[in-house]
């Protein structure tokens, strides 16, 4: 295998150049870096990676944990996360916790000890062991989509866009509004969602039934069970239907057909999320769309800034959101 010292004895210059060269860093005059790649191309030079990690003290990965791997939003946020890291060089390497928190801590450790160069963690249930935790690290640290302190946030406004959605509904002239959310530990999806529902409804003077309100997971068939307890329990029937997810949304459509009434015509329905289901969904649900996508490239940038010695602690982005009204409302 060809070494830095032979391409520097064929492109005519010092080990320092082709360093330099490699390493895209310091001062190289146009014809030496010319000659210098010459002789890499001609020779198909490779890079020893883990001498360059012992010198720059980089190992060029980027450690992300995410809930599940088999939704659209983790595919979009690492779609997100890669268009940046990709063009500084980086590479990713995933965990996948299953929505098990002590699975996030473990992972936490494992990145750790891989020597990765910064943390990407998209989280549900943040909680004080998981915090303290992160503070130990003492690596560059993005969280996406829920908030620790002392930490560079990209954040949702989750509060906010399940108030516009109710908003829309009564401006509709919905005035029974139903609610299908998950468990509050998830203080974003769980919680702010949530929040967002009753304050809405509240501004409005609207009352909600207590059965009207129910909890699911994040899956489709929850939604459906969620939908069929509203429905059979309620001493009234809503005119609508927020679920905090498009997945609960499309579960609860489910049910309602099944139960021969029609969309939107005996219930209006709306989801959360924007994902490429809800088009596809009968009817076509309307969604909210959190630019899953601008996260990813939000928080990357963060973290490069982080390893470039930037002081991003407190640091807080939040992305804005968009209400796509289709054929069910």
């Amino acid at each position: 295998m060809i070494t830095i010292k032979e391409i520097a004895e064929r492109a005519n210059v010092s080990r320092t150049t082709v360093s330099r060269v490699i390493n895209n860093s310091g001062y190289v005059s146009e014809d030496a870096k010319n000659r210098v790649l010459k002789v890499i191309e001609e020779t198909g030079y490779i890079p020893n990676e883990y001498a360059k990690s012992l010198r720059t003290k980089r190992t060029k990965v980027i450690g992300v944990i995410l809930p599940k791997i088999s939704t659209e939003t983790s595919s979009r946020l690492v779609k997100g996360l890669d268009e940046i890291l990709a063009k500084e060089g980086y590479q990713i390497l995933l965990t996948i916790t299953n929505l098990d928190p002590k699975k996030e801590i473990e992972y936490l450790r494992l990145l750790k000890s891989r020597h990765v160069d910064g943390i990407i963690l998209s989280a549900t249930n943040i909680n004080e062991v998981l915090i303290e935790e992160i503070y130990q690290l003492n690596i560059p640290f993005v969280t996406v989509g829920q908030h620790i302190p002392g930490l560079a946030n990209v954040l949702f406004d989750d509060y906010q866009a399940s108030k516009d959605m109710v908003n829309f509904f009564v401006g509709k002239g919905h005035k029974n509004i139903a609610f299908i959310g998950v468990d509050e530990k998830d203080r974003s999806v769980g919680y702010l969602r949530k929040k967002g529902y009753l304050d809405a409804l509240e501004e409005h003077k609207l009352t909600v039934e207590q059965n009207w309100v129910q909890k699911g997971r994040f899956d489709v068939e929850s939604g459906y069970d969620s939908m069929k307890a509203i429905i059979e329990n309620a001493k009234q029937m809503p005119s609508a239907v927020l679920a905090v997810t498009d997945r609960l949304a499309i579960g609860a459509i489910q049910y309602i057909k099944e139960k021969e009434l029609s969309v939107p015509n005996d219930i209006a329905i709306a989801g959360m999320g924007g994902s490429e289901l809800s088009r596809y969904s009968s009817p076509a649900l309307t969604t909210i769309d959190f630019s899953i996508e601008d996260a990813g490239r939000e928080a990357a940038g963060l973290l490069m800034k982080q390893i470039s010695g930037e002081n991003c602690q407190n640091v807080i982005k939040t992305i804005n959101h968009r209400l796509f009204n289709r054929s069910s409302i």
